[in-house]
């Protein structure tokens, strides 16, 4: 049960960062501007919500970081994922929900050259989302339970153990080793590593 709460907790913050990567690449926004100035623009989520892509990449780097880091760092990693989880949620449900001017007054403004929050108000006539805020929504919740899951659950994941790690034998055991070779019988065996050495067993 331990490994497996560890292992959904890990797929849910790095499902939830790669998910939030691919929405930054996509469109979230359809801007229609008053006749006359520009054609309909599109705004892809990584100019709609700024936060995004830095936000997802980090995500992904700490969903991995926590497979191996010690107690201590999982909980603060684990703190850490449900503050950007929680900031992915709200951002992107703002946006979605809302449809705010200033998530595509960077587009508006590089299509028109017009700037200032007047003027880009007075410009544009509507604007519509896609499905992709919303799916964002779903990745920075998936995010934050993941950081929740890590948060309630990682004292009990066991540590990185030292399971390859090969260790010399101790001078006791080696003496015990040479002791025991010393105490059989000499044998043909014996015999024929005493001849590769320059010893001759028959001069016994």
């Amino acid at each position: 049960m331990t490994a497996r709460a560890r292992s959904y907790a890990v797929l849910s913050i790095i499902a939830g960062g790669a998910l939030a990567i691919i929405s930054s690449t996509q469109t979230w926004l359809d801007v229609a501007l008053d006749a006359g100035a520009t054609a309909s623009l599109t705004v892809a989520g990584a100019k709609g919500f700024t936060l995004l892509a830095p936000l997802s990449l980090a995500a992904l780097a700490l969903g991995l970081a926590l497979t191996v880091v010690g107690r201590v760092l999982r909980y603060a990693f684990g703190a850490v994922a449900v503050i950007i989880g929680g900031t992915l949620l709200i951002g992107a449900g703002r946006i979605a929900i809302e449809h705010p001017v200033d998530a595509v007054s960077a587009a508006v403004t590089t299509a028109t050259g017009l700037s200032g929050t007047d003027a880009i108000d007075g410009l544009v006539a509507s604007i519509t989302s896609t499905p992709w805020p919303w799916l964002t929504v779903v990745a920075g919740a998936l995010v934050a339970v993941g950081g929740v899951l890590t948060l309630a659950a990682s004292h009990r994941w066991r540590g990185s153990g030292r399971r390859y790690r090969t260790d010399n034998p101790s001078p006791s055991a080696a003496g015990s080793a040479t002791g025991a070779a010393a105490s059989r019988p000499h044998d043909a065996i014996d015999s024929w590593d005493d001849l590769s050495h320059g010893d001759d067993p028959t001069a016994r």
